[in-house]
């Protein structure tokens, strides 16, 4: 480690260096994809609901984990898709424009809490 006043400054920031770059470039490409389909940065004019992304996200899970890995209509990752829906959701969350029409919060958080706690018994 360096005592350069810079590193100091730059390690309360945000550290963008331990995202894998892999996994960047994998999300630029779905981006792109996306881009090309509904226009770049189109959840930042128009909003976007909530539901719709989560059940994208659904469907490229789904798709991945039954064992196929790029997505039919693009040639992506499905994973690369389910990173670009998580991020068109965190972005238009801070640019006002998410519907956020998830349904009435559950439970899902306390039987995942109780679960763990069951479990650490065992």
């Amino acid at each position: 480690m360096d005592n350069n006043p810079k590193r100091r400054v730059g390690n309360l920031k945000c550290p963008t260096h331990t995202v894998p770059p892999s996994a960047k470039l994998y999300l630029g490409m779905a981006m792109k994809d996306g881009a090309e389909k509904y226009g770049a940065f189109n959840w930042r004019k128009e909003p976007i609901s909530a539901t719709t992304y989560m059940s994208a996200m659904d469907r490229h899970l789904a798709a991945w984990f039954d064992g196929e890995d790029d997505a039919e209509d693009s040639g992506v990752h499905h994973l690369a898709h389910v990173m670009a829906s998580c991020a068109l959701i965190l972005d238009s969350m801070d640019c006002g424009t998410l519907v956020d029409d998830r349904p009435i919060k559950g439970k899902s958080a306390e039987v995942l809490a109780q679960y763990k706690e069951e479990t650490d018994n065992v």
